[in-house]
């Protein structure tokens, strides 16, 4: 649940943030670095001892490649989506799915927060 502020109440977004930052192959010390978040508030996020912010979840979301949804459990759009796509060049569907979830949940979160989509 997104409180106002922008700020995401979840018991258990600490331990997300932490397994997408082992599969993405950070320290705590880099992805902290990577996200402009100190290792000290990062930490206490995990710990679940500070409640995540947006801008710091959508930061650490893209430094693991996440989506929001994945770290929040905000599962919304990705349980709306079905996709059907060709890969080549190399690209693989599952990398493919992701980059596309990814913009979908930054669409929906700008919705969310009433920005308006430029023409």
């Amino acid at each position: 649940m997104i409180q106002p502020g922008g700020v995401v109440a979840m018991t258990d977004i600490g331990a997300r943030i932490e397994r997408a930052r082992a599969a993405a192959g950070l320290s705590q010390r880099a992805l902290a670095e990577a996200t402009g978040i100190s290792q000290s508030t990062l930490s206490r996020i995990v710990s679940g001892d500070r409640v995540a912010k947006m801008p710091e979840i959508v930061a650490i979301a893209w430094e693991t490649g996440h989506t929001v949804a994945q770290l929040t459990g905000i599962g919304v759009v990705s349980e709306r989506v079905q996709c059907a796509a060709r890969a080549t060049n190399g690209f693989n569907m599952n990398g493919m799915r992701q980059a596309l979830l990814g913009f979908l949940e930054l669409d929906a979160y700008l919705d969310d927060q009433a920005i308006p989509a430029t023409v």
